[in-house]
């Protein structure tokens, strides 16, 4: 004998209700770190001067890059557009996050986080693929420099750029789409300094059990492969310094490639940690900490590394001051 079941009128006005806050729903809160609020006025002080340093010494790469031919390589062409996407990058979240540190008011609007999570998901696949590039182009510098500037030219270079910024983007505006139409029925407490993915599909009273493992697998692929690629050119760099005669000339490539690895393995470290794992299991503060590190600390690691120690770099940003100065003088 089959049953009909049927439907409480109450359960069916607060399903009404539900769907009725979900649709009204226009602005997201942002906790960050409201949980401790003696720590707020110490990491508004401290996030705003990496901030600036960040954007002064990402806007010096690209300037100088763009500014003096000594650097019209395709070294410096690769540099210069990580240095775009850092500058986008905190330009996106770390206002907010100020903003939040700073006012009692940290709430953000329905479109500004799908502003966060379109640009800043897009960015850091974007940059994910141009380090894997950038390897590349290191490991031809240092393994066949006779053939560099017939191997990395101008068409390819454009090309592997133009093929990371439409992949970077095509990924964030469909896992940006399969997130933000999940139902929130009225949540809007977001344990977090900006809109993430993960951090969004907690908030979903829907079932994720799709969208959790298309993330994960998503992320495997943007994350593993680049860095799968990475380790490979850095490897045949390796061996290729290990056959220097010079001891000395080892271990300033050594010194060279070192740090520029530790930036990969910082970047990629804090990103495997946020996204390869699922969302029930993360540390709140864990994630915390590790978004401050690749939205702060990576973008300022950036400019010191890769072009600051850099002679080349020294020599075009000293021809800039002299001739700032001679314009002045006249």
């Amino acid at each position: 004998m089959q049953y009909k079941t049927m439907e409480s009128p109450f359960l069916h006005r607060q399903s009404t209700r539900e769907r009725v806050n979900d649709s009204a729903f226009s602005r997201f809160l942002l906790l960050g770190f409201s949980n401790r609020p003696q720590l707020e006025t110490p990491l508004f002080i401290v996030i705003l001067i990496v901030y600036f340093l960040s954007f002064l010494g990402n806007g010096m790469i690209i300037l100088l890059s763009q500014m003096d031919t000594c650097l019209h390589t395709p070294m410096y062409f690769f540099l210069s557009n990580p240095s775009f996407m850092d500058l986008c990058l905190t330009t996106c979240t770390v206002p907010q996050m100020l903003a939040n540190l700073k006012e009692r008011d940290k709430t953000i609007t329905y479109g500004g986080c799908v502003t966060q999570l379109l640009i800043a998901l897009g960015l850091v696949v974007m940059e994910c693929v141009l380090l894997a590039v950038m390897a590349y182009d290191r490991s031809i510098a240092v393994c066949c420099p006779l053939h560099y500037l017939a191997i990395m030219h101008l068409h390819l270079c454009l090309q592997r750029v133009l093929t990371a910024w439409l992949t970077g983007f095509r990924n964030s505006v469909l896992q940006t789409a399969l997130t933000m139409t999940l139902p929130l029925c009225g949540r809007n407490q977001v344990d977090h300094l900006f809109c993430e993915v993960p951090v969004m599909l907690k908030l979903a009273c829907a079932n994720t059990s799709i969208n959790e493992p298309e993330l994960f697998m998503v992320s495997v692929f943007f994350l593993m492969v680049p860095l799968s690629l990475i380790l490979v050119s850095y490897g045949h760099i390796t061996q290729a310094v290990l056959k220097l005669k010079l001891a000395q000339g080892r271990r300033k490539a050594f010194g060279t490639y070192g740090s520029h690895l530790m930036v990969v393995v910082i970047f990629f470290g804090t990103l495997i940690s946020m996204y390869l794992q699922p969302p029930s299991s993360y540390s709140q503060n864990m994630n915390k900490s590790n978004v401050l590190f690749y939205t702060l600390v990576t973008p300022q690691l950036n400019p010191i590394i890769y072009t600051l120690g850099n002679k080349e770099v020294k020599g075009a940003l000293r021809r800039l001051l002299r001739a700032t100065a001679d314009l002045r003088g006249n």
